[in-house]
């Protein structure tokens, strides 16, 4: 891969084959636009993990950047730089201590659902977004949405929990389900001044692509 790798500043699944068995595209988010990178490894990839309310999580990266983040606990720990700035990072959001996550990204996916997930790093801490809101961002229906969302390989940093529907709180396949993803929401929205199926939309909405 020639020159620098595309990086993404972030403001939170179940790949078939495993994604790190595939021989796939790698999809960065660099500020100027999407770019498709030609990746082919079968090597060992870092991973660290960590304890969180919402359950153990593992984050793996790959050429300097997050490929993922998984329930349950790795077999093999690898403590990078990276991996242990991302693992400060979860620690921080999970104490209501930070609200922007400051990593280099790279997902996974087709050209659509990276459109998808830039949309999803778009919506602010605290705010959410109806599936229809990031189909009109992103193109596609709000099923389609859905179903990047639920391809999505980096939750909780690529906040997908913040997407709901327009007359409920929507799915979630990470975790426990909805559970977790009410735990999420909630967490964002500590005053409990509503509940979290009707968390108004957010008044705006500032991306934070390098």
């Amino acid at each position: 891969m020639n020159g620098s790798v595309p990086t993404v500043l972030a403001e939170v699944q179940v790949p078939v084959p495993p994604w790190w068995a595939r021989k796939s595209r790698h999809l960065t988010l660099p500020w100027c636009g999407a770019e498709i990178v030609s990746s082919s490894t079968g090597q060992h990839v870092p991973l660290l993990s960590l304890h969180t309310p919402v359950g153990d999580l593992s984050v793996a990266e790959e050429d300097g950047a997050i490929v993922s983040v998984d329930w349950g606990w790795g077999r093999d720990q690898d403590e990078t730089a990276l991996l242990r700035s991302a693992r400060e990072q979860l620690h921080a959001y999970f104490d209501s201590a930070l609200t922007t996550f400051a990593l280099p990204l790279a997902p996974v996916g087709s050209p659509y659902r990276q459109r998808v997930w830039r949309a999803l790093l778009a919506i602010p801490y605290g705010a959410t977004r109806s599936y229809l809101d990031i189909a009109r961002d992103a193109g596609g229906s709000p099923r389609s949405v859905g179903g990047a969302n639920g391809a999505n390989p980096i939750p909780i940093i690529i906040p997908c929990h913040r997407v709901v529907a327009t007359t409920g709180i929507g799915g979630y396949s990470g975790g426990d389900g909805l559970p977790t993803k009410l735990a999420l929401l909630r967490l964002e929205k500590p005053d409990g001044e509503r509940s979290a199926w009707d968390i108004p939309h957010g008044d705006t909405a500032q991306a934070t692509l390098i």
